[in-house]
């Protein structure tokens, strides 16, 4: 396996971009005080198609949720600020959200990357190669990003549909992995979901590859995973990997449409589950919880439980998972729904209004 580095240069007028230009027009010196809600309100597109894509908690304990189609959500602990795209954003759709070692906030979008410093946002736009394979995706002509990850040393890591790239403050470097034949959206889009563990190493997975690979800093390995199959009529084959967390023994985590993995060095131990897993955190307890098309589920280690529809969760699409300072979970799901679970009960978060 070879491993290529692509260094490109920023103009430079990059500072200017970069904290000059609001994602779709000049900046803004604040954005404007709106109309809070006790309850994440979702008032575009069908709502039975939305998502609650992503989620984190800022160092001041802020929660934030990023949804397809609503934007971006800010819930102070007792009421919900949105952010569309006329506040700045250059999309409605959310994939991802990352606060850095420095309190800015970092958003990737279906439309590419927003940087939050508090008040306004700012449009980041990474330099493609020129000798980049164009996208031929007639459906997907963005620059979507899927996931960002800031590592040990500081760096930012950016997985996109364009490739992965890393930001070091100064310089964009594209990093490639050129194994698979094609990619998911386009023949760039290989890699989909990121993780540093603990020993300063970088997973990668995504759906066109066999497997997961590591790159320790020199080289890149790929692990094969033996097939976990899809539910359905005719049951399908997956053998490739989206990297998801480290617990706290060490074992790390990948998830696909059939199940998870757990890695402890040595070799993989593989769970058959009854749906897709999208996310997998860790909570405060030691319990891993896991959530995608089969519902939401608690691992404790030994087995797992399973919470469904019967137990206050209108829809078994669970597309992001949060435990916040408190132990409380915040769960994600389809038609952008929220839900907080207390450790007894589900607790509706939001609401569609026309």
């Amino acid at each position: 396996m070879k491993k290529k580095f692509l260094q490109m240069q920023f103009f430079t007028f990059l500072t200017i971009l970069l904290f000059g230009t609001a994602c779709n027009g000049p900046v803004k010196e604040a954005l404007p005080k709106e109309k809070e809600h006790p309850k994440l309100i979702k008032t575009i597109g069908d709502p039975r198609y939305g998502n609650v894509n992503c989620s984190m908690q800022d160092k001041a304990g802020n929660l934030w949720f990023g949804t397809t189609e609503n934007g971006l959500y800010k819930y102070d602990g007792k009421s919900f600020r949105q952010f569309l795209v006329a506040d700045g954003l250059n999309s409605n759709s959310i994939n991802d959200i990352l606060e850095d070692k420095d309190g800015k906030i970092w958003i990737g979008s279906k439309d590419g990357v927003c940087l939050y410093d508090g008040k306004t946002f700012a449009k980041i736009q990474i330099p493609l190669p020129k000798n980049l394979p164009p996208n031929k995706n007639e459906f997907y002509q963005t620059h979507s990003v899927s996931d960002i990850m800031q590592d040990k040393a500081g760096k930012l890591w950016f997985v996109t549909i364009d490739g992965v790239y890393v930001y070091d403050g100064k310089t964009f470097t594209l990093f490639l992995i050129n194994e698979a034949a094609n990619g998911f959206l386009t023949s760039n889009d290989k890699v989909e979901r990121i993780l540093e563990d603990n020993a300063g190493n970088i997973w990668f997975g995504g759906r066109t590859n066999e497997g997961v690979y590591r790159y320790d800093g020199k080289s890149i390995t790929n692990l094969k995973l033996k097939d976990l199959f899809q539910d359905g009529p005719k049951p399908k084959a997956h053998n490739w990997g989206w990297p998801q967390l480290q617990d706290e023994d060490g074992n790390i985590w990948f998830s696909n449409w059939g199940g998870a993995y757990r890695y402890d060095g040595k070799s993989f131990t593989i769970f058959t589950l009854s749906g897709g897993v999208m996310r997998i955190i860790e909570d405060k307890n030691g319990n891993l919880w896991l959530g995608g098309d089969g519902g939401l589920r608690r691992y404790d280690g030994k087995s797992f439980s399973r919470f469904t529809t019967k137990d206050g969760l209108a829809t078994p699409w669970v597309w992001s998972i949060l435990e916040d300072k408190t132990g409380n979970i915040w769960i994600g799901t389809r038609e952008t729904g929220l839900y907080l679970y207390d450790g007894k009960t589900f607790i509706t978060y939001s609401e569609f209004k026309h």
